[in-house]
């Protein structure tokens, strides 16, 4: 197996590319870390067919390696162009050691079009993406155009104003533009898809070689099953995880029969649809009832003038746990005002999701502490909130 540093460079991600092709054709397996990652050490053999290794961020738990077969790659890559309307060239905005950006060096490989790079060095740019998708959208005229980005990447080129009115007018050139990684606010959705942006909002993990739901609805070959009991989403297709890098007692706990059993909860919309709830660990429970963060946070994120928001479960002598949010608010709204009239949040939670919902404690952050690739922090922002009251 192949271990790959990058520091996000393009010759570092064009090296990744070039051993991701031999790993495709059955050479060595590779697992890309970032720049500055402690070694790995001694690592077990991945097995036959292993093409990627992917770790995993922690931020849900131990941080794991995610081992991938080549087939599973190349499943995942033809459904996911099957859906957007057939191959094309792809730009690579995300770090290739995530299983979002390995993929789109997968998607650009299996189509003949090496994913154009964009240079991952000091973090993402609205200007620096402006000229690489430029770039690559006159080249590509004709084709399909892809990209892929997070609800964070997407926020700094829609909020940027004149400066980034080139990024805006690139994204609105591509084809489709898969935003995951996190869960995308209402709001920010909405604006996206005002602004003439393709968005389509997908779900996965490492463990189905990225997304295998888009817009809700599962890739040709993936399937969908519900926990009658609590909802948990299990997971199957041929774009599977093998299983965790020596770790079959964890491997074993999350595939069973074929399926992969995530920490998720959702439901099925009318139409059909997947709703990803948010995670059963992080539910709170508050005077004996059960609160969904990510149902409280899509309320909140829905109100005019919050942009993000964040909430957890503190402990409390009275409720168990007491139910608490850190919001952000859009630079041009006028945030003190908002915050002070606390009762349209109260009221906008209590009528949607019931009392029970309404956070109890609300402080307002400039940015909500990420970890990974762009998921909120729980456990920082937890202690934001805990060391505020």
């Amino acid at each position: 197996m192949r271990v790959m540093r990058s520091d996000g460079s393009p010759r570092a991600v064009a090296a990744l590319s070039e051993a991701l092709a031999s790993a495709l054709d059955g050479g060595p397996a590779v697992l890309p870390v970032e720049s500055g990652e402690p070694s790995a050490g001694v690592l077990p053999d991945p097995g036959f067919g292993a093409a990627l290794v992917i770790q995993t961020s922690g931020s849900t738990g131990p941080a794991k390696r995610v081992v991938l077969s080549a087939a599973a790659l190349r499943a995942s890559a033809d459904a996911t162009h099957q859906r957007l309307g057939g191959p094309g060239r792809w730009l690579l905005a995300l770090p290739a050691h995530h299983i979002a950006g390995a993929q789109i060096i997968v998607r650009g490989l299996l189509a003949g079009h090496p994913a154009t790079l964009l240079d991952g060095r000091g973090g993402f740019r609205p200007q620096r993406f402006a000229r690489a998708a430029a770039g690559l959208l006159a080249a590509a005229e004709g084709q399909r155009r892809y990209t892929s980005l997070v609800p964070t990447q997407l926020h700094r080129i829609l909020a940027g104003g004149p400066e980034n009115r080139a990024a805006l007018d690139a994204l609105c050139g591509f084809d489709a533009v898969l935003v995951g990684g996190a869960a995308i606010p209402a709001s920010l959705r909405a604006q996206a898809l005002a602004a003439g942006v393709a968005i389509v909002c997908t779900y996965g993990m490492s463990e189905t070689a990225g997304g295998c739901v888009y817009d809700g609805v599962p890739l040709d070959g993936a399937r969908i099953r519900l926990d009658p009991l609590d909802g948990r989403i299990s997971l199957a297709g041929p774009m599977l995880t093998s299983g965790y890098l020596g770790d079959p007692a964890g491997t074993a706990q999350v595939l069973r029969d074929g399926w992969f059993h995530t920490s998720d909860m959702g439901r099925f919309e009318p139409d059909g649809r997947l709703r990803v709830l948010g995670r059963i660990d992080d539910v709170i429970i508050t005077g004996g009832q059960k609160v969904h963060p990510a149902a409280v946070e899509r309320v909140l994120t829905a109100q005019p003038g919050i942009r993000a928001a964040c909430v957890v479960g503190l402990t409390d002598p009275e409720w168990g746990q007491l139910v608490a949010a850190a919001v952000v608010c859009d630079p041009a709204s006028h945030s003190s005002e908002w915050l002070g009239a606390a009762a349209s949040l109260d009221g906008a939670v209590r009528a949607e999701l019931g009392a029970a919902s309404v956070p109890r404690l609300l402080r307002e952050l400039p940015e909500l502490p990420l970890r990974g690739i762009g998921k909120p922090d729980r456990a920082a922002v937890a202690k934001l909130l805990s060391d505020s009251r």
